[in-house]
Order: C-alpha cells, then structure tokens, then sequence
C-alpha cells in the first residue's frame, strides 16, 4: 500500500506521514507513506491521498488529479502523535472505497 500525504509545502506531511509508515509497521502492515505537495498527487502513483485539513477548499481540485481514492484528514490529525488514528482513517477510507489495502493481516 502506498499513501501520499499532501500538505500546502510538504513540512507538516512529512510528520503525518512518518507516524503513519511507524504505526502500519506497528500494526504488521507493509505500508509506505510518504510526504508531498498538491503537485505530487499526479506522479504519485499510489493507492490512496490523504490531504491535510487546511487543504480543504482545494479537495476537488487535488481528487480531479489523482487515479487513487482522495480522503481530508481530519483538523486534529497532527495531534495524533503515534499516527495510530491516522492509520484507522487510512483504513477506513479503504473499506469506504473497496479497495484492499496490500500487507493486511
């Protein structure tokens, strides 16, 4: 499973998305999440976008440019410290899309 997290600079994605790698790792999953821009989502070539909640009013702009399943975090997502609850959003967003996420136990 391969996850971009899009921030407006790729600062405060790089953090989301390094806790959830941790917490799919903790959780048995073989899951990469990586950090970028609103640019990034054409290339990314992944299976899912989470975009950051001060993204919001770009979402239809940035899920017009993705060929993968595009969900907002929620506001508190950078308090989720040991990025377990971003993985449960990740997953949840999965089962909404049918998609099957690679590395599930």
């Amino acid at each position: 499973m391969r996850i971009l997290v899009v921030c407006g600079a790729g600062a405060s994605s790089t953090f989301v998305a390094q806790r959830l790698r941790n917490a799919a790792a903790a959780a048995g999953l073989d899951w990469d999440a990586t950090a970028g821009t609103e640019a990034a989502v054409a290339h990314s070539g992944g299976d899912l976008v989470l975009v950051g909640p001060h993204l919001s009013d770009r979402l239809e702009a940035i899920r017009s440019g993705a060929d993968a399943p595009v969900a907002l975090l929620p506001d508190d997502v950078f308090a989720d410290r040991d990025g377990s609850r971003t993985l449960d959003f990740a997953r949840s967003i999965l089962a909404e899309t049918g998609e099957t996420p690679k590395g599930t136990p």
